[in-house]
């Protein structure tokens, strides 16, 4: 599982899940830029803790909806890292609503955040990885990308279970370069952001139908790390589910 001398893009780095996967690259080798749409205290600490823990790591500041940042976020990290070895599409967000209360703003903007900034980021990564014939691509779908949301979010479940779609795609047409396109579709994992939604009631219920409770954004990083390394080295277009026996397929 050692990833020394990677170079590794981890999109929507800040925290949470992203922040997790960051830390476990990082761990296991891997020089990681840490990407968000611009800096703050979060990224700052990131790297900081990161460094502090004997690693090497980075901010780069894009919008991973826009192309023109996409591309430009590119180039500098060839410049300064001289490749790119590993994306992870992290980057994503969710509105709590049902289909009745989204609107076609909040439903283009889920898309956007959390669909096209695949797109975008992986476009642009199989044009710096083809250089080096090889590399490492990993979605962060979701347990509700196989099974549906539970209530409502229409529109992230359709994100999620796009990206796995995605995945099998890109995996395809990235095989003769070398490049492996893989998938992690965690469960109900403690992060700022699935708090938000469901509230500290609502985890509690979710959590009494885990076999294994809540899982813990280092779960996911590992399992990450995992698609990354020589371990998985014949493993492409498949999907890992961090779930904790949530969902059983």
């Amino acid at each position: 599982m050692r990833l020394d001398n990677k170079i590794a893009l981890v999109t929507g780095a800040a925290r949470g899940l992203g922040r997790g996967i960051a830390m476990a690259l990082a761990e296991y080798g891997a020089t990681v830029f840490i990407n968000d749409v611009s800096a703050s205290d979060d990224t700052g600490q990131l790297v900081a803790s990161i460094k502090a823990a004997g690693g090497e790591a980075a901010f780069i500041a894009a919008d991973v909806t826009d192309e023109e940042a996409v591309r430009d976020m590119y180039s500098k990290i060839v410049d300064q890292a001289g490749r790119l070895d590993i994306l992870v599409n992290n980057v994503g967000t969710d509105r709590p609503a049902d289909i009745w209360h989204t609107s076609l703003e909040d439903w283009n903007f889920i898309l956007k955040t959390n669909l096209t900034s695949c797109f975008l980021c992986s476009k642009y990564a199989m044009e710096a990885m083809k250089t080096n014939r090889g590399g490492s691509i990993v979605n962060v779908s979701s347990v509700v990308g196989h099974q549906g949301a539970l209530k409502g979010h229409v529109h992230y479940a359709a994100t999620k279970s796009g990206m796995l779609g995605f995945t099998k795609t890109l995996a395809r047409t990235a095989a003769p370069f070398g490049i492996r396109v893989n998938a992690v579709a965690p469960g109900v994992i403690e992060t700022e952001l699935s708090r938000n939604t469901h509230g500290a009631e609502g985890m509690k219920q979710l959590a009494s139908n885990i076999p294994l409770g809540l899982g813990t954004v280092r779960d996911v990083g590992l399992a990450v790390v995992f698609l990354c390394g020589e371990g998985s080295r014949y493993m492409t277009g498949a999907t890992l589910d961090v779930n904790g026996g949530l969902y059983l397929r």
